[in-house]
């Protein structure tokens, strides 16, 4: 049994067992609460010595501010714009949960300025915002983005996790050189884990594997080639996908790792071909879906313009590691609600790769959408946002675990 996980091996069927009752008793350890914000007593007093307060609306501003483009940092306006409408981010940053380890140099904290950042975002102001103490501080911080040339979006939302990852990991009782042991807001949030079943060929052991992830990478090609004898062919079961769903299946589906790439099989203790799958054995309250449009090689770079079509609501059921199937195979989708998600934020890419421009949607309140256009931001619509190209797509689970 791992008790990390509740996963359960039986050695004399030599197959995993999914069982409701343990998967439940794992969800029971592993789950990340969060706690009710309790006023201190300065708080109390400056409640009471402010009583103004101001009233959020359905059609409410508050929360839209564009940002100023800095020189080619329409990259980084787009990610801002998702961190501060993911709302468990925000009412973190807005309850002033964060505690610097900095004190000496809070002008150098990254995690401060996201405060200071998150404060001018809801404070009301309708002018747009130049954040260049945070292009300063994500320089400073994260070398390889630093400079004026155009960067990739999703290796700043990456870069950006990783740094209040880092500056946070130590500060909530957990080991802060063991990554899989952190709690910091930044794992609360986006950390989930990726199950890897390979299965030999010969005698059909299964090695299992479980890794944390921040985002989900979904390639839109034609996908991988199998060679027969001295050639190179594309394999008969992919095609190209168009959707969302598509990508997720293909994704999770078995994959035939071939005879140029045997992995040693722990029973039989030879090296065999074996075949690998990808399920998800826990999801994030946020997961993160990165279209892969970008193709790099030696001499060659280009983008991938396919439509994939997407939707406002995804059931991610089908592929859990725990998911039951039919006798076809399919896995059986329940009114379970914990696996439901809400879509709230799109980052697209338009144009080339020499001459690119990042923008992005954003959703307000229950039904409102607006686009964002570094300093620009403008009334949308949801049909607007679901036929845009979509690059990152960020979406919330519908129901949340509190304790």
């Amino acid at each position: 049994m791992d008790i990390s996980y509740g996963g359960v091996y039986c050695y004399r069927c030599k197959d995993h067992i999914y069982d409701d009752d343990l998967d439940k008793v794992a969800g029971i350890s592993n789950n990340r609460f969060f706690s009710a914000w309790t006023p201190t007593d300065i708080e109390i007093e400056s409640l009471h010595s402010n009583p103004k307060r101001r009233k959020i609306e359905n059609n409410s501003s508050v929360g839209l501010r564009g940002l100023i483009n800095l020189g080619n940092t329409c990259f980084m306006s787009c990610i801002v714009q998702a961190l501060t409408h993911t709302p468990l981010l925000r009412d973190f940053f807005l309850s002033d949960k964060h505690n610097c380890q900095m004190m000496a140099e809070t002008q150098q904290c990254l995690v401060c300025e996201l405060s200071r950042l998150f404060q001018e975002f809801y404070s009301g102001s309708r002018t747009p915002h130049i954040p260049y103490r945070l292009l300063h501080l994500v320089w400073t911080h994260a070398r390889h983005l630093a400079g004026y040339e155009q960067q990739d979006a999703h290796e700043f939302f990456i870069a950006i996790l990783d740094l209040v990852h880092q500056h946070c990991k130590g500060t909530n009782g957990a080991a802060s050189n063991n990554s899989n042991c952190c709690n910091c807001i930044i794992d609360q949030i986006f950390t989930g884990s990726l199950q890897s079943d390979v299965t030999c060929q010969e005698c059909h052991n299964i090695s299992t594997t479980i890794d944390p992830f921040w985002d989900i990478s979904l390639d839109l090609g034609m996908g991988p080639s199998v060679r027969n004898g001295g050639s190179a062919m594309l394999s008969p079961s992919y095609t190209e996908p168009t959707s969302l769903f598509d990508c997720l299946k293909r994704f999770t589906r078995d994959e035939h790792l071939g005879s140029f790439a045997k992995i040693k099989c722990s029973q039989c203790t030879v090296h065999r071909e074996s075949t690998k799958r990808l399920t998800m054995k826990r999801l994030p309250i946020v997961c993160c879906f990165h279209l892969k449009r970008f193709e790099h090689s030696i001499g060659y770079h280009k983008k991938i313009k396919t439509l994939i079509s997407f939707t406002e609501e995804l059931d991610m059921t089908p592929f859990m590691s725990g998911c039951k199937t039919n006798d076809m195979g399919e896995c059986i989708v329940t009114d379970d609600q914990q696996y439901r998600y809400t879509l709230f934020a799109v980052v697209n890419h338009i144009g080339n790769l020499e001459s690119g421009h990042y923008i992005n949607y954003i959703k307000q309140g229950q039904s409102s959408w607006f686009k964002c256009d570094d300093h620009q931001i403008t009334k949308s619509t949801i049909q607007e946002v679901l036929n845009s190209e979509g690059y990152l797509l960020f979406y919330h689970k519908k129901v949340l675990d509190y304790e």
